[in-house]
């Protein structure tokens, strides 16, 4: 089973200007999901704003947000050398992508273009395409070595998938008793390992050995990996499942 106490990196930081609350809100989880710290803003003028006055590691930008667009965004930031975030890698988001518009963007500086609705998996390759050091929330080749092979992991991920469900409904009551909380903790672990979910089960293992003052930090980071990770499951689950 792969190593799943790997010390991790302080979370890199994204800045996600994104307007339309349903693709901000899956945008948020999934990137969370990846143990990226995500603050959000729903209009360019506060996005440029808030990169002019911190260093992101990352920023997401729509190209259609109220006040200024992606492209305003980023041509302002890279003509302003004093700005917090200059020269920080960016991703534009529409749901109107034509190759022209792609070229242009590309040739304002934008490393990546994504097209919406978006797909975790597309998400999660633009993202680590920039920020090697976040790990998939779904190690495709850890899962094959714990599992065996593709079709008993497919099985172990349909059931891996139902207990995640199960713990999410659960998790309000079971955070008031706390051996019961660890003991499901536990058994998570191993679950994790064979389905290739490593960052959920290191977010596992950190609530469980919380202490009182981390606990509530431990709790939250422990939502958003699980969170994301449904996401990934369900997106990879067979059609007919």
């Amino acid at each position: 089973m792969p190593d799943v106490n790997e010390a991790t990196a302080s979370p890199a930081c994204v800045l996600l200007a994104e307007d339309d609350p349903v693709s901000a809100l899956f945008m948020a989880e999934a990137m969370r999901g990846l143990g990226l710290d995500v603050e959000s803003c729903a209009d360019g003028t506060q996005a440029l704003s808030c990169a002019r006055e911190r260093r992101y590691d990352l920023l997401m930008l729509d190209c259609r947000l109220p006040g200024h667009g992606a492209r305003e965004i980023l041509d302002a930031l890279s003509s302003e050398t004093t700005s917090a975030s200059h020269g920080v890698p960016a991703i534009a988001s529409s749901a109107e992508v034509t190759p022209d518009m792609e070229r242009e963007l590309r040739a304002s500086g934008f490393r990546e273009v994504l097209r919406k609705p978006l797909q975790v998996h597309e998400l999660e390759q633009a993202v680590q395409a920039l920020l090697p050091h976040a790990p998939p929330l779904l190690d495709e080749t850890a899962a094959l070595d714990a599992s065996g092979d593709a079709h008993t992991l497919q099985a172990l991920r349909g059931l891996f998938r139902k207990e995640l469900e199960t713990l999410s409904a659960q998790l309000d009551a079971l955070i008031q008793e706390r051996g019961a909380l660890n003991e499901r903790l536990h058994r998570l672990r191993a679950s994790c390992g064979f389905c290739g979910a490593l960052p959920l089960a290191r977010a596992c293992e950190q609530l469980s050995s919380a202490t009182p003052e981390r606990r509530d930090a431990a709790l939250e980071h422990f939502r958003e990996r699980l969170a994301g990770t449904l996401l990934a499951l369900q997106e990879r689950a067979p059609s007919s499942d």
